[in-house]
C-alpha cells in the first residue's frame, strides 16, 4: 500500500476518534497501535510500554507542572489585582488610556502564568468590569484581552514551548529565550493598534477624571513590585545559564508561595485549590505528550516521515513557500483544536519537512506558537473566547469579531518573523557565545 494511502487512512481514523469524543491521548495511541499492528512488522505491547515508560521520567518535563503551579498560586492571590492598579495611572495618558492596562497586564502576567486562558482569566475579571464602567468600548475591551492574552503561549515561561521542547528534543532554555523578542514585538504591535484606533478616532475612549501627579502614580506602582521581581528572578536565572528551566521552575513556584502568602490574601484552601488545578492540567497535558510520543515512534516504523520529508525535499520546495502552506494548514488545524493538540498531532510528521528544507527547530517552535495562537481567538474551538465568554455571557462570534484585527497582527508577526528571522534567533544564538 503506497504511502499517501497510508496517510489518508491514519488521519481519517484519527479524526473519526475525535469526532467521536475520545480522548486526544486515547486517540493518538489508538491510531499509532492500528498503524503499528497493520503497516509495520513491529510489536504494539513493547513499543506502547517501552515509548511510555521511556517518556514518562523526562527531566525537561518537570518544569510543566512547576510553571503551572506557579500560575496557579498566583491566579488566587491578590497580586494580579495589585498589578492592575500598578498599571493604571501610568498608561492613562497614552493613546487608548486604560485599554493598554489589558495588553502590558497580559503581558506581565504571561510571563509568570505560561498559560493563554489563565492570563485570559485573571486580567479578564479585573479589567472588563473595570473599563465597562468607565464608558469603553465594548469591542476593544475585548478584542484587547482575547489577543493580548495568547502572550501567555509566547512570552516565557511559556508551557506550549515546553511541550514543543519535549517532543522535539529541543532546547527549552533557547526557545524561552527566542520567545522574548517577539513577546514584545506583539506588545508593540498590540498597543500601537489601540493607539492608532484612538488617534482615529478619538471619541471611542473616554476622558479621565482622575489625574495623579508623580509620587502618586508610583506609590501606586508598588504592586508591580513583586510580579517584577518573580519575572526577572525566573527569566534570569535561565538566561544568565545559574538554572536550568526546571530549576527555574521550582525557585518560581517558592518565590510566588512566598509572594501570595506576604499579600494576605493566600490561605491553605487557595494553596490546596492550586495544587489539585495544577495536577488536572499536568495529567492533561503529560496524558497527551505520551500519545503523541507513541504515535511518533509508530511513524518512525510505518516510514511515512522519512518518505514524506524526501517527497518534500524532491519537490524543490522553498522554505517560504512550505511556511505559506504550513500557516493555512495550522490555521484550519486550530479551528478545531486547541494548541497544545496540534503541536503534539503534527510535530512528529511535520518536523522532518521543516529540517529537510532548512528551517531552525527553534525558530520554527516561536513560528509554530505565533499561528497556534491564532487559534485562541478563532471559532470554535477558540480557548480564549470560550473563557471571556464565560466571564462576559456574550454571544462568542462577538467576541470573535473583537478579536479579529489581533488575528491579523498575529498574522504580521509571522510575516515579520519569517522576513527577519533574527527577530527570534539573535537570543538564543546570544546565548551559546
Amino acid at each position: 500500500m503506497s504511502d499517501p494511502v497510508v496517510g489518508l487512512i491514519l488521519l481519517g481514523l484519527l479524526f473519526v476518534f475525535l469526532a467521536g469524543g475520545l480522548w486526544i491521548a486515547l486517540s493518538l495511541s489508538a491510531v499509532a497501535a492500528f498503524a503499528l499492528a497493520f503497516f509495520s512488522n513491529s510489536s504494539v505491547g513493547l513499543n506502547l510500554a517501552v515509548t511510555f515508560w521511556g517518556h514518562s521520567h523526562s527531566w525537561s518535563l518537570t518544569a510543566l507542572p512547576l510553571f503551572i503551579l506557579m500560575g496557579e498560586i498566583l491566579l488566587r492571590s491578590r497580586l494580579s489585582k495589585d498589578m492592575f492598579n500598578g498599571l493604571a495611572p501610568w498608561l492613562g495618558g497614552l493613546p487608548g488610556r486604560l485599554l493598554h492596562v489589558n495588553v502590558l497586564g497580559c503581558a506581565i502576567f504571561a510571563a509568570v502564568s505560561g498559560s493563554s486562558a489563565a492570563t485570559a482569566a485573571t486580567i479578564g475579571k479585573m479589567s472588563i468590569p473595570e473599563l465597562k464602567s468607565r464608558g469603553y468600548p465594548e469591542s476593544l475591551i475585548l478584542g484587547t484581552l482575547a489577543g493580548s492574552a495568547t502572550l501567555g503561549l509566547l512570552i516565557p515561561p511559556s508551557i506550549i514551548l515546553i511541550v514543543y521542547g519535549v517532543a522535539t528534543e529541543q532546547s527549552i532554555a533557547r526557545l524561552f529565550v527566542a520567545g522574548l523578542i517577539p513577546g514584545a514585538m506583539l506588545v508593540g504591535l498590540f498597543s500601537a493598534y489601540v493607539a492608532v484606533r484612538a488617534w482615529m478616532d478619538p471619541t471611542l475612549i473616554p476622558a479621565e477624571s482622575i489625574k495623579l501627579n508623580l509620587k502618586e502614580k508610583v506609590w501606586e506602582a508598588r504592586g508591580l513590585i513583586p510580579v517584577a521581581l518573580l519575572i526577572s528572578g525566573v527569566i534570569g536565572a535561565i538566561y544568565t545559564g545559574i538554572a536550568s528551566p526546571t530549576d527555574a521552575a521550582a525557585l518560581g513556584v517558592l518565590l510566588s508561595i512566598l509572594l501570595a502568602v506576604l499579600s494576605g490574601s493566600f490561605t491553605r484552601s487557595d494553596f490546596m485549590d492550586a495544587l489539585l488545578s495544577a495536577a488536572r492540567t499536568s495529567c492533561m497535558i503529560a496524558f497527551i505528550l505520551l500519545g503523541a510520543a507513541f504515535l511518533a515512534v509508530s511513524m518512525g516504523f510505518t516510514g511515512l516521515p522519512r518518505n514524506l520529508a524526501s517527497w518534500i525535499g524532491e519537490m524543490g520546495l522553498s522554505p517560504y513557500v512550505l511556511l505559506a502552506v504550513l500557516t493555512i494548514f495550522f490555521i484550519v488545524l486550530g479551528l478545531f483544536l486547541d494548541g497544545i493538540s496540534v503541536v503534539v498531532l503534527t510535530t512528529s510528521i511535520i518536523m522532518p519537512m521543516v529540517l529537510a528544507v532548512g528551517i531552525d527547530p527553534i525558530w520554527f517552535g516561536i513560528y509554530l506558537v505565533l499561528v497556534v495562537e491564532m487559534s485562541q481567538i478563532t471559532p470554535p474551538v477558540g480557548f480564549n473566547l470560550f473563557v471571556i465568554q464565560g466571564l462576559t455571557g456574550i454571544d462568542i462570534l462577538r467576541i470573535a469579531k473583537a478579536a479579529l484585527p489581533f488575528f491579523f497582527l498575529l498574522l504580521l508577526a509571522v510575516v515579520l518573523i519569517t522576513l527577519f528571522p533574527q527577530i527570534v534567533t539573535y537570543l538564543p544564538d546570544a546565548m551559546s557565545r
